[in-house]
This record gives C-alpha cells, structure tokens and sequence, in this order.
C-alpha cells in the first residue's frame, strides 16, 4: 500500500498510522521529494477529476490566476503539493482524502 501525499501532512500521517496499526504493510511517498508518477496521476484524474485539486491548500492560495485555471494535469505536475491527500493506491484501487468512507474500506 503507498500512501501519496506530504511528510508534514495531519491527514498523510493519520492514514499511515492507523494502516500500519492495523497490520497493513504501507509506506509514504512524499509529493515533494518524490513528485507524482505520470501514470498514477492520470489514472487519479480520470477517476476523481478536478476533486483531485485541493483548492483550499496553501499552495493553491499561493498561485495566480493562470496557474490556478490551468488544466489539472499541468496544475498537477507543476505543484504537486496542490493534490488533495492523501492519494492510496492499495491493490490497484484508488483512495483520496482520509475521510470515514476511505477508513471502512482499508481498515475494515
């Protein structure tokens, strides 16, 4: 299971924690150092669309108007901490955020 997001993130550490708490074998890849690979990126995009863009982050209040009306897989590629997060790719499924539907599914 890899959890894609931010280091220093409240939610990316929540979900790392309780998934190796529950016994699930998961690691993070920090968006910064790592960035996004192509194929994943796309693969979220066509799945969650624009709710992949977190709109109310920092970075996203920190860029102009261009940059903030550029398509997502540019945004994307461009800033890469502007994606909601967490991103978990667990058996070939696709989860974002760490909201109570993302918990049920993974810890059961």
């Amino acid at each position: 299971m890899r959890i894609y997001g931010l280091k220093n993130c409240d939610s990316c550490r929540a979900a790392l924690r309780d998934l190796v708490a529950a016994g699930h074998a998961a690691s993070l890849v920090d968006l910064r150092e790592a960035g996004l690979p192509d194929a994943l990126r796309d693969r979220a995009l066509a799945q969650f669309g624009a709710g992949l863009v977190n709109r109310r982050s920092t970075t996203w209040r920190g860029l102009d108007a261009a940059a903030q009306n550029a398509a997502p897989v540019a945004l994307l590629a461009a800033h890469p901490s502007v994606m909601k997060r967490p991103l978990i790719e667990a058996d070939g499924q696709l989860y974002l955020g760490w909201d109570a539907g993302t918990k049920a599914a993974l810890l059961g």
